[in-house]
């Protein structure tokens, strides 16, 4: 059977896609639930009651903010590279990430680290964060020679650069400094400070909501550079525009909770499994509500099942790893 009219080759895969929506905000629901009501010691709707569940309230929201910013920036990173194995860590957010705390702790101590715990703080790494890519970006809009593939290039010695500066000042700190580092360094919910919401969640729905505005072009530019110049769009300076919104959305998630290196990966190679279109405008919200899935139900999982608060992320980071070996391995190159 051809491709019919519209964003799916047929109404039976319509049809999986909204059952699969269904399926995964039926768990999205119930793990929401799970994380916010399950195991309180104290008498239901009671004052202690309601103060856990707004305590857990927050890391739900850390939660569903990481989720949509990693999954729809990795969707629209790879769409604008062509390439469904890279993913905007490349460009070096959590190198940076890693710098700036290392850095604090190495010139003024790890009593800085807790002290520097505020919105100031978050701004400016989100301006450090946007500032680089957009020096990275505009070259590439700017300069007739350039072209994105060098831009990728230049990211990964950035990234590096900024890891081995890392590596040294760690090599340097106390061990007692060193430990404060370390569990800061660890991508957790329990990094995100509720005082950064207000900042936090309005740059990410703007961002969103102008990546979804604009996914009719990612549709074209799917197609490749060629393709999207031939039917008018003008391909390099929409890839910057979206690469900026990536810049934005990896910036919040990065400075909110920390770095998540395969979970992007990880959810937009689901969601691509999933959703069998090419339509971004679903490809967007099938992403968004696999991480929330994802974090969600590994964190009850781990939390309240097997009292392992503190290996979420590693094993997050486990399968995502694995995920991209497997795809490495099947497709056979970058």
């Amino acid at each position: 059977m051809g491709r019919g009219v519209g964003a799916f080759q047929s109404s039976k895969s319509k049809k999986r896609y909204w059952v699969t929506i269904g399926v995964l905000a039926v768990i999205a629901a119930l793990s929401t639930v799970g994380l916010l009501a399950y195991n309180i010691p104290v008498e239901f709707g009671s004052r202690g009651f309601w103060l856990i569940v707004q305590r857990r309230q927050n890391a739900v929201i850390a939660m569903a903010i990481v989720a949509v910013c990693q999954a729809v920036a990795t969707v629209a990173f790879q769409t604008v590279t062509s390439n469904r194995i890279l993913t905007p860590s490349i460009m070096g957010f959590e190198a940076l990430y890693v710098t700036i705390h290392t850095a604090t702790v190495y010139f003024f101590g790890a009593s800085s680290l807790l002290n520097a715990r505020t919105l100031e703080m978050f701004l400016f790494q989100i301006a450090v964060m946007v500032g680089l890519s957009l020096v990275l970006y505009s070259w590439l809009l700017t300069d007739n020679t350039a072209n994105l593939h060098a831009m990728l290039l230049v990211g990964i010695v950035l990234g590096g650069g900024l890891a081995s500066v890392s590596t040294f000042m760690q090599r340097m700190l106390t061990p007692s400094e060193f430990d404060v580092l370390t569990a800061r360094l660890f991508g957790s919910v329990n990094n995100a400070d509720p005082t950064y919401y207000p900042v936090a969640i309005p740059l990410v729905i703007l961002a969103v909501v102008l990546m979804l505005a604009n996914s009719m072009r990612l549709n074209v530019m799917n197609l490749g550079r060629d393709a999207a110049v031939n039917v008018g769009v003008h391909f390099r300076f929409h890839a910057v525009y979206t690469l900026v919104l990536v810049a934005v959305l990896m910036a919040v998630s990065t400075a909110l909770v920390g770095p998540m290196t395969f979970l992007g990966f990880l959810v937009a190679t689901l969601a691509y499994q999933f959703t069998d279109t090419y339509d971004h405008r679903y490809i967007f919200p099938m992403a968004a509500l696999l991480g929330f899935c994802v974090l969600t139900s590994a964190y009850f999982v781990l939390n309240h099942i097997f009292y392992a608060q503190g290996v979420v992320s590693i094993i997050i980071e486990l399968v995502g790893g694995l995920t991209f070996l497997v795809v490495v391995l099947r497709k056979g190159r970058l």
